[in-house]
């Protein structure tokens, strides 16, 4: 395995080994920021289509944790099964409704995490209550890795975005709540 802290040391392209997203949602970045914040929300688009969050947890404040288990309901890049997914982290940034900063690691074996990750999450308000978020994670120890994230997340933020659509009053009751 590549070390991508190793590449970012001596230059080497560490760029390759981040993950950067940029999307736009219809929704105030107050909800976009409930949506990701609040467990009860984020628990319903968590994970790419084909996987349920059958557990979600997050204490979402600096130094609190967060947890996941993402299980297989269908097909997924033509693999029959996956185990389920468990991952978490901690927080290490919360400035509502602007930033969110967090680790991210797999558990593996044993329930032993990988090597963690850190994920950057700015929401830009943009005109007529939409919101801009750009996603960033770093560092990945290969390409396959880094781009195995991207698919994922990708269809998360469909979710995410599909959510949205369907909940937006939900959520601005629970954002005032």
């Amino acid at each position: 395995m590549i070390d991508a802290g190793v590449v970012a040391a001596i230059g080497g392209g560490a760029t390759l080994y981040e993950l950067t997203i940029a999307r736009d949602f219809d929704a105030p970045r107050e909800l976009v920021y409930e949506a990701f914040s609040n467990p009860v929300h984020a628990r319903q688009w968590a994970g790419p289509r084909g996987f349920v969050a059958t557990h979600f947890e997050q204490d979402a404040r600096p130094g609190g944790k967060w947890r996941a288990c993402l299980h297989q309901t269908e097909s997924w890049r033509h693999a029959r099964t996956i185990p389920d997914l468990w991952q978490g982290g901690v927080f290490k940034e919360i400035v509502p409704p602007e930033r969110v900063v967090y680790t991210f690691a797999w558990e593996g074996e044993g329930g032993q995490p990988t090597r963690e990750t850190v994920i950057t999450i700015q929401f830009t308000e943009l005109d007529g209550n939409r919101t801009k978020m750009d996603f960033h994670q770093a560092f990945f120890d290969s390409l396959d890795m880094r781009d195995g994230h991207n698919t994922g997340w990708n269809s998360s933020f469909d979710r995410l975005n599909d959510y949205l659509k369907e909940n937006l009053q939900q959520l601005g009751a629970t954002a005032q709540g």
